[in-house]
């Protein structure tokens, strides 16, 4: 335990800096997640192949080889920009196929009248998504994508070894390798950060899964 209490310092520096990591790639993938939910259920035919192609490849394709390509196959491109926003987009981007499977169920557990009554009344397909499915199928959304949300602070762990500097998985590297502690202790520590973030996550989206459940 020594190890933590001499170190604790670059402990919560890590957690400061894999929480904006989660925060910033949540947002992302929230945000293209639902759009290409949109595409998966439009109908249009080459926005349904667009959504369906992003999700096989993104959700077949490994999580380091996204940042793999992200980190060295990216600025081989001539587009160039910190290893932060690399890691924290190829996250986003690898969730959000994730994102859009779990959206999508909700959308189909929506009863297709609803859909309908819509286009009774003039409304058009994004409008009718935005304004009466999209609102109805959150109950339906929420234990899904909570776990899908999860999920993706856990693997943000895989995006610090991309060279994101002062996340958890980099302290825990640079304490058991440049410094020579001990292994056990140092990965304690860095467990012990990731559920400091996931247990209060996992605690919060059970109380809005029982609040929605009350209002149904």
């Amino acid at each position: 335990m020594q190890v933590l209490i001499d170190n604790y310092h670059l402990y919560l520096r890590g957690l400061g800096t894999t929480l904006q990591i989660c925060l910033y790639a949540g947002l992302l993938t929230l945000v293209v997640g639902t759009f290409i939910a949109g595409c998966r259920v439009a109908p249009l035919t080459p926005l349904r192949a667009f959504g369906t192609a992003w999700v096989t490849v993104f959700r077949n394709c490994p999580l380091a080889v996204v940042l793999f390509f992200m980190a060295f196959g990216i600025p081989a491109l001539g587009i160039n920009a910190s290893y932060f926003v690399f890691g924290t987009i190829g996250l986003a981007l690898y969730t959000s196929a994730f994102v859009c499977e779990a959206i999508r169920s909700g959308i189909n557990a929506v009863s297709p009248g609803q859909a309908e009554a819509a286009r009774s009344v003039g409304l058009g397909f994004g409008q009718t998504l935005r304004l009466v499915i999209l609102p109805q199928a959150v109950r339906s959304i929420i234990p899904p994508l909570g776990s899908v949300m999860i999920a993706m602070i856990k693997n943000s762990a895989i995006a610090g070894a991309f060279g994101i500097g002062g996340d958890l998985y980099a302290v825990g590297i640079r304490q058991s390798s440049a410094q020579g502690e001990e292994i056990i202790p140092v990965l304690l520590g860095v467990a012990l950060g990731y559920l400091i973030i996931t247990i209060p996550a996992g605690l919060l989206l059970g109380y809005v899964e029982r609040k929605v459940a009350i209002a149904r």
